[in-house]
């Protein structure tokens, strides 16, 4: 038996490596994606006063602090009982669509996109975000553009633009001027701009070139959750839960309830939970008889809307599924359903920023602790995001319970990256574009792997190879 290993997995947020094991006939008998990060937010925020996690939390991701911030906002205002007023809920709704906007641009262009852009089997010393800023430069300026905006914009509504403070429970500790908004504004519509131009120039002239891969990589065949209002229409910020079968049919619940229709599975070679749904089966992730397994992130929810509530977004909707279905099951499709998501949030912000109500005052409303349970659910760019707290007659935090996006998607990439290796790699020949690809069936979940390693089930997994001068593994411990 002979193994490969891709370590590190590249152009992703946090660490984790591939592990192929190839039969005696050079065909893959089996894959691992293992991450050995481990975070740990569930047990030492216990004891803290649970109006100090929003702030807290905003460490678990550098890259999308502003989505557990506000779900632990959420989940604050459910343990103290309250809602936030109007202006409170929209400065929030305001933050998550700009944060979702920088979000999505930084996928496409910077991690996604070089795969498509320079060619899955260019050199990996072009195949980066540097190759296309060399390659197309004034995409490269544009691409910086729109990031920065973005940034910018959550700086003036909030006073800062990474690990905000700004959610507290009740409500939003700012409001926003009217000097503020006439100076989003125009930023804002400048950012919907750019991505009008980026998703037109996907469907001219990527997409059409990699439709064969789009129907071979990272194949299978799964369900789908994600955030919808009461009408179906899709939902970011506040909403329920829909969880669709790969048929298309589908059970909504609240998200206090997920206990009730997500089960979550451990495995002793990973930091990441396995969640599944509960109701359709035990666990499998076998590619033949796959059970309870769902996805979540951009194609989610995109399969589960049944609208969009922004015009531009609900055209590329209707386009979209007039070429691929519903649900669509390619997982390549992710980076397009990206795009009509950087379409929507970019409505949105400028929808907001014409909303009367985004400058009122009352932007909070006072909080006293309790003995209770809260669960905060919004969706962030990786899927759908869950914080769930308790606490004791002080508001002090006696258990907690997280399931990040990324999350969610651990068993469909671990299958993905299983089916694309079973495909491509054959008689034992591979080489490092059929490497790559193996790799872009991960990239294309866009996950934060570091994030959502919440695992800790009592023990902490640990594998120690010991190599000789030569680099030879000559004695493996494990305590799995």
């Amino acid at each position: 038996m002979k193994t490969i290993t891709i370590a590190p997995v590249t152009r992703i947020e946090g660490h984790a490596k591939i592990t192929i094991n190839l039969d005696d006939d050079g065909n893959v008998a089996d894959t691992f994606v293992n991450v050995i990060e481990l975070r740990g937010f569930e047990k030492f925020c216990i004891g803290r006063p649970v109006e100090e996690l929003p702030r807290i939390v905003t460490s678990i991701c550098g890259v999308c602090p502003w989505h557990h911030h506000l779900a632990s906002a959420k989940a604050n205002d459910a343990v103290f009982g309250v809602t936030p007023p109007p202006t409170g809920t929209k400065l929030r709704d305001l933050c998550q669509s700009i944060a979702f906007c920088s979000d999505k641009i930084l996928h496409f262009f910077f991690l996604a996109g070089p795969d498509f852009v320079m060619g899955p089997d260019a050199d990996y010393s072009v195949r980066n975000v540097i190759g296309i800023a060399q390659a197309n430069p004034e995409i490269g300026k544009k691409v910086i553009r729109a990031r920065h905006l973005g940034t910018q914009m959550l700086l003036i509504t909030s006073g800062k633009s990474i690990h905000p403070v700004t959610a507290v429970p009740g409500g939003f500790s700012k409001p926003l001027t009217e000097n503020e908004r006439q100076k989003l504004l125009p930023m804002a519509k400048e950012v919907l701009e750019f991505a009008r131009f980026a998703i037109a120039f996907a469907k001219e002239s990527i997409f059409p070139k990699y439709l064969d891969l789009i129907k071979s990589v990272g194949i299978i065949e799964t369900g789908f959750l994600g955030t919808v209002t009461d009408d179906g229409t899709l939902e970011l910020y506040d909403g329920k839960a829909r969880l669709m079968k790969p048929d298309g049919s589908y059970e909504e619940f609240q998200y206090d309830q997920y206990t009730e229709h997500i089960g979550e599975h451990i495995e002793p070679w990973t930091y990441l939970k396995f969640p599944y749904a509960k109701k359709w089966g035990d666990f499998s992730m076998d590619l033949d008889n796959s059970s309870g397994i769902y996805r979540t992130n951009a194609l989610a929810r995109i399969n589960v809307c049944d609208k969009m509530a922004t015009p531009l977004a609900q055209a590329e909707l209707e386009e979209f599924r007039e070429n691929f279905g519903r649900p669509a099951q390619q997982t390549l499709l992710y980076n397009y359903a990206r795009l009509i998501e950087l379409v929507y949030n970019a409505e949105h912000v400028v929808e907001l920023l014409n909303d009367p109500e985004i400058t009122g005052k009352e932007t909070r409303v006072p909080v006293t602790p309790r003995a209770a349970r809260g669960v905060g659910c919004v969706e962030a760019p990786r899927g759908t995001l869950i914080h769930d707290y308790e606490t004791d007659e002080n508001g002090l935090i006696t258990n907690v319970n997280l399931i990040v996006g990324t999350t969610h998607n651990n068993a469909p990439i671990n299958m993905s990256v299983k089916q694309t290796a079973q495909t491509l790699i054959k008689d034992g020949n591979y080489d490092q574009g059929i490497l790559n690809k193996v790799e872009m069936a991960i990239r294309a979940y866009d996950p934060c792997l570091s994030c959502a390693t919440h695992k800790l089930d009592g023990t902490i997994a640990a594998k120690l190879e010991i190599r000789d001068s030569g680099g030879k593994v000559i004695d493996t411990i494990a305590n799995w």
